[in-house]
């Protein structure tokens, strides 16, 4: 195992501090128990919003603190739950008088312990639950579809609409609607290894690739032999585009995200494929985002997400965010 580490226990604590060194004016770090929230907040009479889930998927969801986005989230140890305690003191930590909300994604440590801490808090809290995955029903971490790629999208359009000033239940419904009209598929070309396993979770051949894999490695609906970039893509698109389904004229988001080890040029080459095929089925792509932005430690592979549009998502995607990872309008 070669990675840039000291001590394999200590991944997530020493990844903190060196966050909190690096982005002193805008975030703010605490150790135990451990979260990562805007520096200016609790921000009055503002929904706060709160995610997390294991480490090692980053940017998710650290790098998405900020303006327009989320107020804290929590990590955990590299792909395991976070604790009760951590977001229950997360929750506390952005409450500013308007509510909070939790966006979870569905795998059972999440669920379980989301639920726990919002049973514990004192403020009103709401969840949303995100399972756009259409790779599988059910897997080693979860009972249904798994939370992946729209988990980006509905914390960028639900933070919107809490910097909007939107009340909870409002803030909520968006997300649930981000949720509703999304979908995922991923793949992996390599599997990554964990820092305190020290071996790679599972065996791929030169020759072999895993389809519908999951974002901590577990693996999906078929190991094939290597394809080409498009022939992928087309592998990856067919069960989204008719799973909601999306229809000939829909506007769309497409998310062309990479686990973690695939170059940025690969990814325009699957983004390429994307484009085309929707095109030659009269969707119209009005928005989209390309890079590492939910991964799964050092995996190569991609996952792609579409997201059917309307204006009022179009105009909460396109409002300013200011977060060590989304930034723009600011």
């Amino acid at each position: 195992m070669k990675k840039l580490i000291n001590d394999p226990e200590a991944v997530v604590s020493e990844a903190l501090e060196g966050i909190a060194a690096a982005h002193p004016d805008t975030l703010r770090v605490s150790f135990d128990p451990a979260y990562i929230a805007r520096a200016d907040g609790p921000v009055r009479g503002k929904v706060g919003i709160l995610s997390g889930g294991g480490s090692g998927h980053e940017p998710l969801h650290g790098g998405f603190v900020g303006r327009g986005m989320l107020d804290v989230a929590c990590p955990g140890a590299v792909f395991t739950s976070p604790t009760p305690d951590q977001m229950l003191a997360a929750t506390q930590a952005v409450d500013g008088g308007a509510g909070v909300l939790h966006i979870v994604k569905n795998y059972t440590g999440d669920v379980m312990n989301f639920e726990t801490a919002a049973e514990l808090a004192e403020t009103e809290v709401v969840s949303v639950l995100v399972d756009d995955d259409v790779a599988v029903q059910d897997s080693t971490y979860t009972a249904g579809r798994r939370g992946v790629g729209a988990t980006v999208l509905v914390e960028k359009i639900a933070g919107a609409a809490a910097e909007a000033g939107r009340p909870l239940a409002e803030v909520a419904a968006l997300a649930r609607r981000v949720d509703e009209n999304a979908r995922s598929m991923g793949m992996a070309l390599t599997s990554c290894t964990v820092p305190h396993v020290g071996t790679p979770t599972f065996e791929l051949a030169e020759d072999e690739m895993e389809i519908g894999i999951g974002i901590h490695g577990e693996p999906g609906r078929e190991r094939v032999e290597l394809e080409p970039a498009d022939k992928i893509v087309d592998r990856l698109l067919e069960p989204i585009l008719s799973d909601l389904p999306f229809s000939s004229g829909d506007r769309v988001l497409a998310f062309v995200n990479g686990m973690g080890g695939t170059p940025l040029i690969e990814l325009y080459i699957v983004y390429r494929r994307v484009a085309q095929v929707l095109g030659e089925r009269g969707l119209k792509i009005e928005r989209n985002l390309v890079g590492n932005f939910i991964t799964s430690l050092e995996m190569a592979g991609t996952s792609i997400t579409l997201l059917k549009l309307d204006d009022e998502l179009v105009q909460l995607w396109d409002a300013p965010v200011d977060t060590t990872a989304l930034r723009w309008g600011v």
